[in-house]
């Protein structure tokens, strides 16, 4: 193994219905991998209802057509290796589909497959033995279960790279396992190179959401170039675990120490113990150096030992949700929907008397364009036009039937400026929960050419917390003092874990954090958003600092009403929370304020 050995990695997509421009943009540009993240708990929820019309189904089908057949004799010419967790629920199914298309265009890639994450043959076993809720505690559900996956690493896919796969598909891998398994592969690392484990999980970690590392939905959006072409990331990795982040020249987006910071935040709680199956990764030391134009050096990852337990996320359904969504038009227009908002459930819930069906579960209401989202902070509530946005649910699929149908007669019965209908939809609701199964109860394999395989992983784990280190010492402001928004002192990014949220704040510059701690303390940040949390008599934010990126990192729990699979906000995966704080007020000294850019 030689140390100047550089692998390029490309992060083709962040989600299921990403962009297929990443790929031929990717190739043009030269590279050894390319990972598409296909999975999320909504997505794995949809998976299992497919599964259970068809057990043939159950994973990503438009995966083959769309993002790999149209450039496979490119990829394989190239010696370009495709790694996906587009196998879902299904891993064995997709395989044999991409196989056949593959055929079909006279094309042979070998391909394996990763098995052992799906459970659901043992949720009854699971329920038994009385498994809560890691989060909330809650008892394990009594409902039929849609999916029950625990998460794997990255050894198995690194396992089908040393037996000559040219096309990786798994199910329920961690995410930055996409990445963390081809450099175990190219760089031979092992399970005790903890460090380097980790480093690569980083690197996974940038990469698993495409363009949200090079310019997408970054803060300072005005100096992002060309999001019509925007570049997905590259990541140039070495065996020392060093990596610099980039993206293919000509394209559009940015690379910046910014847009590199805001995605190794997103999505994280400890930054000191994020936990993925093969390492505990503390991002709290990583630095991030600008080397060059779109080139960020990211270095400083440390591994400590992983856990003795696996995440295993399962989803079911638990009754039916009706969402209408309604233009309202004129004087008054928040005032007119909110009225129209409460007469159409109390009389949905006189007919649903009237048929013996039981009252609404849950009923929300939210005025897009008057600030919906923003609580008690909200100022619009003048606009002379709002989109009425209702969510009934029910038991029963009647139930909300009966809503949908009759909402539609308020634009003849109720307010006046009720325009058409902007549409609604009547789906099952799928609820998520997690828990902590031991990893000598499960066994990933690995299948190809016909020969499955089992993949040995250490199962004894070796995880223990460390005390959190003290908090700085908050300045003292001499002099006059001014307050300037959060966002001209720091970028931010938020994303959604379950029924909780992150936000990561980054200085823009360090000696700006000081002012940024001091007045984002948690309760600071639990009072902004009040308006989120189920219990607003005690809510809960955690505060961790990330001292290498010069950032801190809130985490509010309990506060997105369920998370994506359950939520009925408008804002269930978090997009905007970091939006949101980053109004919040800092006091700063004058001097400093005056050289802030506007």
């Amino acid at each position: 193994m030689t140390t100047d050995k550089i692998v390029r990695i490309g992060g083709a997509t962040a989600f299921r219905a990403d962009s297929p421009m990443a790929v031929p943009q990717l190739l043009q540009a030269g590279v050894d991998y390319l990972v598409f993240d296909n999975l999320a708990e909504g997505s794995i929820g949809a998976f299992g209802q497919m599964a259970a019309r068809d057990p043939s189904g159950g994973y990503a089908a438009e995966f083959a057509e769309i993002y790999v057949l149209p450039w496979l004799g490119e990829m394989l010419a190239k010696g370009v290796k495709v790694i996906t967790n587009a196998g879902g629920l299904n891993p064995r199914g997709c395989a044999t589909a991409m196989e056949q298309a593959a055929s079909a265009l006279d094309l042979k890639p070998r391909i394996a497959f990763i098995e052992g994450d799906d459970l659901r043959h043992r949720a009854e076993e699971f329920r038994a033995a009385g498994y809560r809720d890691m989060f909330s505690g809650a008892a394990f559900p009594d409902r039929p279960l849609t999916s029950v996956n625990a998460y794997i690493g990255g050894f198995p896919i690194a396992a089908a790279l040393a037996k000559g796969a040219d096309i990786v598909i798994t199910g329920r891998v961690v995410d930055s396992a996409l990445t963390l398994g081809p450099l175990i592969h190219e760089f031979g690392w092992s399970f005790d190179d903890l460090d380097l484990l980790a480093a690569g999980t980083v690197a996974g970690h940038l990469l698993e959401c495409g363009a949200q590392a090079t310019g997408g939905t970054f803060t300072d959006w005005r100096d992002v170039p060309d999001w019509a072409n925007i570049g997905y990331p590259i990541g140039e990795c070495r065996a020392d675990g060093s990596f610099t982040m980039t993206k293919p020249a000509g394209t559009g987006g940015l690379v910046s120490v910014g847009t590199v910071a805001e995605q190794m935040l997103y999505e994280v709680s400890d930054p000191a113990a994020y936990f993925v199956p093969d390492v505990t990764v503390d991002f709290t030391g990583v630095t991030l150096e600008l080397t060059g134009a779109d080139r960020v050096l990211v270095t400083g990852a440390r591994g400590r030992p992983p856990t003795a337990t696996a995440k295993v996320s399962v989803t079911y359904e638990e009754g039916w949700r009706a969402i209408a969504i309604q233009p309202i038009i004129g004087i008054d227009a928040p005032a007119k929907a909110e009225r129209q908002a409460a007469a159409l459930f109390e009389r949905t819930r006189a007919m649903l008397r009237a048929r013996n069906l039981g009252d609404l579960k849950r009923t929300h209401v939210e005025l897009l364009g008057a600030e919906a989202t923003y609580g008690g902070r909200a100022r619009r509530h003048d606009t002379r036009e709002v989109i009425l946005r209702m969510i009934a649910d029910h038991d029963e699929r009647a139930g909300v039937e009966l809503f949908a149908r009759e909402q539609v007669s308020a634009i003849t019965t109720m307010s006046v400026g009720t325009s058409i209908g902007l549409g609604g939809s009547v789906a099952p609701i799928m609820n998520l929960f997690s828990f902590l199964l031991p990893k000598s109860e499960f066994q990933a394999t690995m299948t190809i050419d016909g020969v499955t395989e089992p993949i040995p992983v250490p199962t004894d784990g070796g995880f223990t917390p460390r005390p959190a280190p003290p908090v700085p010492v908050p300045p003292e402001i001499a002099g006059e003092q001014v307050e300037v928004p959060l966002i001209q002192l720091a970028y931010g990014r938020s994303g959604d874990k379950g029924d909780l949220f992150n936000i990561g704040v980054i200085a823009r510059r360090p000696d700006y954090l000081p002012y940024i701690r001091a007045a984002l303390t948690p309760d600071a940040v639990a009072a902004w958003f009040a308006h989120a949390f189920a219990d607003t008599a005690k809510p809960r934010v955690d505060r961790f600092e990330v001292p290498g990126i010069h950032a801190l990192n809130f985490v509010l729990h309990d506060a997105l009403a369920g998370g994506i699979t359950a939520s009925p906000r408008l804002d269930k995966v978090a997009k905007a929370m970091a939006q949101q704080l980053l109004e919040f007020p800092v006091p700063v000294p004058r001097g400093m304020a005056e050289k802030l850019p506007n």
